[in-house]
């Protein structure tokens, strides 16, 4: 497990240089992200050559954490799960993840403005909580070889120096209001994770922790109840945030998953069902408002009574408009009446769970829309945590939409119940 006392220390950059580094050494790795984040998992993905994939105590539940640790300890050398936020940030935490299952813990820790007391926040962490194994500490952002001396220097003798990376802005990951620019879109990226694993060996410690044993576990049945049912899937750099388990689920349904590109300007392919997936659809207006034959494709199939699912970005989509920061509007799906605008505070943050007449779905929301939608809502999610941030569901025959990204694993029942035919 890859963590830090706090979001920004650097746990992608290190987590995708251990990634790259072991790669490049022949070692099977697989990569986990902590927590219902998209973004993360698709630099991981690049830097390990294998799909990351999301655990979650609450949103995926425990047996489908270690169903899918024990499917991936089966085919892989390594394992490494990059923590969210702060090590004992939220409930459930990274810690509480390490703990549950016995992962010994990597601590990231900014170095660039500190010395000795890099050693004082290491045994903090260590020490906070019985049971808790944090098994060393890296750096990030050192100055110069001497810092990283410094640093490891003030170290208990019981936690390891495992490695440091410069401060250096060729190695720094690009991001926007949501987190990271989406991997896909950098076109340097391999040059970019590369640098990161060259960067790691002047430091690393080759030696990694002792094994860990995952009893044996499943994920919870899915019905086959999509058979012969084809959905087509929007999939492009608009639409882009997709959980590979709910990808795996489908099929697992018997779905056949097709995908096109509202950007690029396809239209929608022959198909029962849609998913419109969450994104970045404001920074992608004029090509969306010139898809015309998309919009009335969509308006067919949702006429028609045919599913289709709307998710945050996808939501965005299926209103009449959408402005972006700069105050750009664009002409949407229309699907939904109502209009929203991308603000430049955010605007929800955080799980959620939702009861649909299908059954209950968990999932999150992060975005920084406001949205006007003239629809009653069927159902409003909730916070498990108590937190602010809740959405409202609507459908219109069998579209569904909602800001809340679901996990379809939760409740593969009522996945499959909201896309089939």
């Amino acid at each position: 497990m890859i963590s830090a006392p706090a979001s920004g220390q650097g746990k992608t950059s290190v987590t995708a240089a251990l990634a790259r580094w072991h790669a490049r050494q022949g070692r099977r790795v697989r990569v986990f992200k902590t927590g219902p984040d998209f973004l993360d998992p698709m630099v991981l993905e690049r830097a390990s050559g294998h799909r990351a994939e999301q655990l979650d105590l609450w949103m995926c539940g425990e047996a489908d954490v270690r169903a899918r640790l024990h499917a991936a300890a089966g085919e892989a050398d390594l394992i490494l799960i990059e923590g969210v936020m702060g090590l004992f940030d939220g409930s459930p935490s990274s810690a509480d993840l390490a703990q549950r299952l016995g992962i010994p813990v990597l601590a990231v820790i900014d170095g660039s403005a500190m010395a000795q007391t890099f050693g004082a926040l290491a045994t903090g962490l260590a020490r906070y909580r019985d049971g808790l194994r944090v098994y060393g500490v890296a750096a990030n952002r050192i100055g110069s070889a001497y810092h990283a001396q410094l640093l490891r220097e003030s170290l208990p003798a019981d936690l390891r120096w495992l490695g440091a990376l410069p401060r250096d802005a060729a190695l720094a990951l690009p991001e926007r209001h949501l987190g990271l620019v989406a991997a896909g879109e950098l076109g340097d990226i391999d040059v970019r994770l590369d640098a990161l694993a060259d960067a790691w060996a002047e430091h690393a410690d080759t030696e990694l922790p002792p094994p860990v044993d995952f009893a044996a576990a499943a994920c919870a049945d899915v019905p086959a109840h999509l058979q012969d049912a084809r959905i087509a899937i929007a999939r492009d750099v608009a639409f882009c945030f997709l959980y590979p388990a709910n990808l795996q689920l489908l099929r697992q349904a018997g779905a056949e998953l097709t995908f096109f590109s509202p950007v690029a300007g396809d239209t929608l392919p022959e198909c029962d069902a849609v998913w419109l997936p969450g994104g970045y659809p404001e920074l992608h207006l004029a090509a969306l408002s010139a898809n015309a034959a998309l919009r009335e494709a969509l308006h067919r199939h949702v006429d028609a009574g045919k599913p289709l699912l709307a998710e945050c970005g996808g939501l965005l989509y299926a209103l009449d408009s959408l402005r972006d920061r700069e105050g750009r509007s664009g002409d949407m799906a229309g699907l939904l009446r109502g209009s929203a605008a991308i603000q430049p505070r955010l605007a929800a943050l955080g799980l959620q769970s939702v009861v649909l007449p299908e059954g209950e779905l968990r999932g999150h929301t992060f975005h920084y829309a406001s949205a006007q939608i003239q629809a009653e809502a069927i159902a409003q999610s909730h916070n498990p945590n108590g937190g602010p941030s809740r959405e409202a569901v609507y459908r219109r025959k069998r579209l569904t939409a909602s800001f809340v990204h679901f996990y379809f694993p939760s409740d593969p029942a009522a996945a499959v119940q909201l896309l089939r035919p």
